[in-house]
């Protein structure tokens, strides 16, 4: 009886496991930062009904995966109907708050939001601001982000602002991570392995096992970490 169980619950765990994967992947993915509180709440119920099913003798697997179904299906559902309206989709993701606006707190939008000035500072700082008298315009997002626009004499002056030459610009490659070379990123650079390892023989590194991490960009040197 006692081997009957944990194989029972096996299946269970194995079953919701893989029911559950291939429901995100139906339901498509979100960034953890875009997350709304629906989505969050509705996410913790799809894998609630796994993890409660699993010690529950009464439910068995097939139960476990038509309530992941159908949870599943109305998520779903949802989601297609606040692409199509806005006003429900306001309703059940929320709207964007400004909290700064012309450079002066809005009291009212804090106390609706149940901000206080701390974490207001502490949104501030996750943007590299550190004086709200340096901020024009703060916007609090249905997911709990903030969008800034700072105010022109404390923003950072820009090539255009210098009438600078503008060079086309591209993301840096990883040539290596963790010692192992990564070679669909070293033939987008243009090297071969040859110019590489003489490129690590310069600065006296004998083998790329010796490099935690290595980035390529096409108007720089190589930029190296070795351990």
């Amino acid at each position: 009886m006692i081997q009957l169980g944990y194989v029972q619950m096996l299946v269970e765990l194995v079953g919701g496991y893989v029911f559950l994967f291939i429901m995100v992947k139906i339901l498509g993915k979100t960034q953890i930062s875009q997350i709304t509180p629906f989505d969050f709440i509705s996410a913790l119920v799809l894998g609630e009904f796994v993890g409660s099913a699993v010690f529950d003798p009464k439910i068995n697997l097939l139960k476990i995966l038509f309530g992941i179904t159908v949870w599943g299906l109305l998520i779903y559902l949802t989601e297609l109907t606040t692409q199509k309206s806005i006003r429900l989709r306001l309703f059940l993701e929320g709207k964007p708050s400004f909290i700064i606006h012309e450079g002066k707190l809005d009291w009212k939008e804090l106390k609706k939001n149940h901000l206080d000035i701390n974490q207001l500072q502490q949104l501030l700082r996750s943007k590299d601001v550190f004086s709200l008298r340096d901020v024009e315009y703060a916007i609090l997002e249905p997911n709990g982000s903030i969008s800034i626009l700072k105010k022109q004499e404390a923003d950072k002056p820009t090539y255009k602002d210098f009438n600078l030459k503008i060079n086309k610009r591209m993301v840096p490659l990883t040539i290596i991570s963790d010692g192992e070379v990564i070679m669909e990123h070293l033939q987008e650079s243009g090297m071969d392995y040859k110019a590489l390892i003489k490129q690590l023989n310069e600065r006296n590194i004998s083998s790329v096992k010796d490099v935690a991490y290595a980035e390529w960009e096409s108007d720089k040197d190589l930029y190296l970490q070795v351990y």
